[in-house]
């Protein structure tokens, strides 16, 4: 059995002014009906509006409390690390202003915490965003599941329950910029454990922009996939074959004296405008992939913070 057994959640805030309160009540309610020891660390993710005032309010009545601000818009992710960093518990939730993730699977979580399982990663069983979301959404995990070197459940996962061991990890040893922290948490092993569940249905409007949804693709590609290099060599490895091919081809009908193909004359300058064009694409191509890689070693070493917490005045 676990000796520290209080649970930190944090509370992803954005522009949450109006559900703050709401949530906060609900937290306390089910965690003391379950005697669940907590802390909540709400971190407002760069609101425009009074959602930091409100969380201030919540630290100013309740102890148990704790509000941060990021200087500025970092997104969900990022928002999570900062509140790891900063957490007490000896295990860690994260938690949506929507609580999209129902707080029965935050204790079904920590039960299975209280067992010794140190990673514990929920999975929605269903959705029901809407056809093309739900599509789009399943194709995207499957992908990723292909060609990147970390598996997501089915239907995908945002959301994990860590023990303090695999905080600690997250905190010394994960640089948090340009990666996701599921990808993270999922690339580290500890035989995780998936549950589904299904997401209740939200009418709210979603605040997770196409803009953030392509730059966590790109991440989670380029952090946790070597494929776009393979890729190149792989489609280098083609464009050779059928270059060769192509030139053997042309030349045998050169020798021959035949000047059409399948009825349609070739001029002599085809073949080398084809190549030219060919390689000149699949030049660039390769160097925007490269460029990516690049781009993310550039950003290491300049060791910007992932996220910077701002001092309260």
């Amino acid at each position: 059995m676990r000796n520290n057994k209080m649970l930190s959640i944090t509370l992803l805030s954005f522009y949450s002014e109006t559900r703050l309160r709401s949530v906060y009540e609900q937290v306390k309610t089910v965690m003391e009906l379950e005697n669940i020891p907590f802390e909540l660390i709400i971190v407002d993710d760069g609101s425009k509006d009074n959602s930091f005032k409100e969380a201030c309010l919540l630290e100013e009545i309740d102890s148990r409390v704790r509000a941060i601000q990021l200087s500025r818009n970092y997104t969900s992710h990022y928002a999570r690390f900062a509140g790891l960093s900063v957490c007490k518990g000896n295990c860690s939730v994260g938690i949506p202003d929507d609580l999209q993730t129902p707080l029965e699977v935050i204790v079904k979580m920590y039960r299975l915490w209280e067992q010794g399982n140190q990673i514990i990663i929920p999975f929605r069983a269903s959705r029901k965003d809407g056809i093309f979301s739900d599509l789009f959404s399943n194709l995207y995990y499957s992908i990723m599941n292909l060609i990147s070197d970390v598996k997501f459940p089915k239907g995908g996962a945002d959301g994990f329950f860590i023990d303090r061991e695999i905080i600690d990890i997250l905190n010394e040893k994960i640089h948090p910029i340009n990666t996701s922290t599921i990808v993270e948490v999922l690339r580290l092993g500890f035989d995780p454990i998936f549950i589904p569940f299904d997401r209740p249905p939200s009418n709210a409007k979603s605040r997770w922009t196409i803009k953030k949804k392509i730059k966590l693709a790109l991440d989670t590609i380029l952090s946790s996939s070597s494929f776009p290099i393979k890729f190149i060599t792989i489609l280098g490895f083609i464009s050779v074959i059928i270059s060769v091919i192509s030139i053997v081809f042309v030349v045998t009908l050169k020798l021959s004296g035949n000047q059409n193909l399948f009825g349609f004359v070739i001029p002599g300058w085809t073949s080398t405008f084809i190549l030219i064009s060919f390689f000149s694409g699949l030049i660039l191509f390769s160097l925007g992939i490269i460029a990516e890689y690049i781009w993310r070693i550039y950003e290491e070493v300049k060791d910007r913070p992932g996220y910077i917490i701002k001092k309260k005045n």
